[in-house]
């Protein structure tokens, strides 16, 4: 099925609510990914739960899920991956039927393509285009971090426009730009400007990808 982008929701718009999806949407039900791709996914997911960097708390962002991994489907010739559902912040632990595997993404014509048993994360789209940017890329992590969020000018952090809204083509262009200017071989990290407290980190490795995180992290809370 097709999501419409201009459901109401107390008044706003999905178009305009934080954490909720925005694309078109082609939805079909399908089974879960195999529970063994999702090993490395689910062990950074309880690391960066315990750093707050991913869950879902009452007094964050209206009280909505935030943070969301993803994997590049293995052995394909494809920019097709694995990410965690949408509003799925608040569980624990995820099992295969709290995956999507998204088939096509098309960030420019704002349309993603998916199954399985729950609709993929809104940050699809921004994940998608940084699979599309290098097949070196194999992983990615969205997550919300205040302290690296607040220096990312002390830190000379690489950051998307301001006016680029989370899960949209202009986002997804601005991901893309930032991320070609980058050695792509190497782990990267980047800042969401417009996205209050967003980051995504993108690399070859779920240990190198999370490590740089971590360290980014470590480096923010020394300017705290």
């Amino acid at each position: 099925m097709t999501l419409p982008i201009d459901e109401s929701f107390h008044g706003m718009t999905y178009a305009d609510r934080e954490g909720v999806i925005k694309f078109q949407l082609d939805f079909h039900a399908g089974a879960p990914p195999p529970a063994n791709l999702l090993d490395e996914l689910n062990a950074w997911r309880k690391i960066f739960r315990q750093l707050g960097l991913l869950g879902q708390d009452p007094g964050r962002y209206e009280g909505l899920g935030f943070g969301n991994l993803s994997r590049r489907l293995p052995g394909q010739h494809s920019d097709a991956f694995l990410i965690s559902g949408t509003q799925t912040g608040h569980l624990p632990q995820l099992l295969p039927e709290h995956y999507a595997t998204v088939l096509q993404c098309s960030p420019a014509a704002n349309r993603l393509e998916a199954t399985g048993s729950t609709k993929p994360s809104s940050e699809a789209l921004s994940h998608g285009i940084l699979y599309q940017c290098s097949p070196l890329i194999l992983w990615v992590m969205h997550l919300h971090c205040p302290a690296i969020f607040n220096c990312r000018t002390q830190l000379g952090l690489p950051c998307t426009a301001p006016s680029a809204a989370y899960g949209t083509p202009v986002m997804a262009a601005e991901i893309q730009r930032l991320a070609e200017a980058q050695d792509l071989s190497q782990p990267g990290l980047l800042v969401m400007t417009g996205h209050l407290d967003g980051i995504l980190a993108y690399g070859s490795s779920a240990a190198e990808t999370g490590t740089l995180v971590v360290e980014v992290l470590a480096s923010a809370l020394q300017h705290r």
